[in-house]
């Protein structure tokens, strides 16, 4: 059923497609029973495990009952696959929704292929549609089918909605548990409403307000509703600027969105502009901590950087990058051949070339990770690159005559002025087009639409490591250095 086709109820009012079965139960750890600084320590682990080989699955169950979901969730991620099965068949009702949500992606697939559709679907039926669908996303098309086969039909509609989304958008993400009411209502009529409790989330900090169309017109914050008298139209107190995310907005777009503007809760639109969910700020944390990672990883070229991927994948993801690292490298070792006739006669030269390729890598990982930032949060765009541009190169220039006055004194007095005169000039040269580099190659990823934290380590690095090489070597058989 669309959104545009659901039912108002009694008093006009736009209702959530679903809600939570049940309340969450109270999370509070047992202080008696487990010290929150004792948590998961090593003896505690140790102990579960050896509970697990000793088929002892009282004491499992004992040990592991005091802790916290999210809790439970990490131990059983500190476990080989065959010990998580133990454990799960161990604890039987603490594997509760709110524990499979915390697991780990990788984890929580592994789990569900090993458990029937039925116990699946029983886990579905306990979770909000956003938690439901992360569940089951990365499943294969086969086991997708016979989990929602299992469930309500209801839910099933939720989920098959927003599975429809492609993956990391608002509305692949959303949830689909709000309220939202029409314009006309008075405070008083609302207070009545919320007071009944039909259908209402668990948790909700704003109140939409919709138009015939369901357009969301305003928000409601629960404290202004609160204090505001019963006998004012709603359409006096409410907010009508509000920040509206389309339902095909990427998530990091949307983790922007809701730092630029400390939103609490913001509704999602979908293409026609009508009211379809909601994004709240504990989804968003959950974003940007897994954006940052991710940035984070891919500039290593480490790929997901999960300790539970599979090791086949992991090896795929890295591999290919320290291939095209090898390619890379094999530019500057041609540089270096081109000069091997004027290092057999100086080996001062190969001991410090590695000096110039060190220090330039290091200045462009610096301003490529800067710039990476500046691209992530829409710092840098491009009405502005040309001023980044050159504010990181008047720092490149400043970084470099520091280092080089550094240098160029030691070999100096180490070896000849004239070498040490050649090491300076080619660091500056180095260190500048690290900062060139370290700002032109991910902005050259992001005007083609490629992620720029990807592969842009692997090219600054040739480029510093190429053009240090060759700044020196060059330097030195120009100056006579060689002899």
């Amino acid at each position: 059923m669309s959104e545009s086709d659901r039912p108002l109820d009694d008093d006009g009012f736009l209702l959530a497609r679903e809600s939570a079965d049940e309340a969450r139960p109270d999370d509070r750890i047992d202080d008696e029973r487990m010290d929150e600084e004792n948590t998961l320590k090593k003896e505690y682990v140790e102990a579960v495990e050896q509970a697990l080989e000793d088929g002892d699955t009282k004491a499992v169950y004992e040990l592991v009952e005091p802790l916290h979901p999210a809790d439970i969730a990490d131990l059983l991620e500190l476990f080989e696959r065959e010990q998580r099965y133990q454990l799960a068949a161990a604890i039987t009702d603490l594997m509760t929704s709110e524990v499979v949500a915390e697991l780990n992606d990788y984890v929580r697939e592994d789990m569900m292929e090993a458990l029937p559709p039925e116990a699946v679907a029983q886990i579905v039926d306990q979770l909000e549609t956003d938690d439901a669908v992360q569940l089951i996303e990365d499943l294969d098309e086969a086991n997708q089918r016979a989990i929602l086969a299992e469930v309500e039909m209801e839910d099933r509609i939720a989920i098959q909605s927003a599975l429809s989304y492609p993956e990391e958008t608002a509305g692949r993400l959303m949830s689909r548990d709000f309220v939202a009411v029409p314009e006309h209502l008075t405070v008083g009529d609302l207070i009545d409403f919320l007071r009944d409790g039909r259908d209402l989330p668990d948790d909700f900090y704003e109140i939409f307000v919709v138009d015939e169309k369901h357009h969301p017109v305003g928000t409601c914050a629960l404290s202004w509703v609160l204090r505001a008298p019963r006998t004012i139209p709603l359409a006096d107190v409410m907010k009508r600027d509000q920040t509206l995310i389309p339902v095909l907005l990427d998530q990091e777009e949307v983790g922007l969105m809701f730092q630029k503007y400390n939103l609490i809760s913001a509704a999602v639109i979908d293409e026609n502009d009508r009211l379809v969910g909601q994004m709240t700020v504990d989804d968003v944390v959950h974003i940007i901590s897994e954006e940052a990672g991710e940035d984070a990883l891919l500039m290593s070229g480490a790929g997901e950087g999960d300790i539970n991927e599979p090791i086949r994948e992991a090896y795929s993801a890295r591999v290919r990058w320290l291939v095209a690292n090898l390619g890379t490298a094999l530019v500057a070792s041609v540089i270096i051949a081109l000069f091997g006739a004027a290092i057999e006669k100086l080996v001062a030269l190969a001991v410090l070339m590695p000096i110039v390729a060190s220090i330039g890598g290091n200045a462009g990982t610096q301003t490529m990770a800067v710039t990476v930032r500046a691209i992530a949060t829409n710092q840098l765009t491009r009405s502005n690159t040309r001023r980044i541009l050159l504010r990181e190169m008047r720092v490149a220039v400043l970084n470099g005559m520091t280092i080089a006055v550094l240098v160029g004194l030691a070999t100096g007095v180490i070896f000849t002025p004239t070498l040490g005169a050649v090491i300076a000039l080619a660091m500056v040269i180095n260190v500048v087009t690290a900062g060139f580099a370290g700002v032109m190659v991910p902005v050259a990823f992001e005007r083609l639409d490629q992620d720029p934290a990807v592969a842009s380590s692997v090219f600054v690095t040739m480029i510093t490591d190429s053009m240090g090489f060759f700044a020196f070597l060059g330097l030195a058989v120009a100056s006579g250095a060689v002899g």
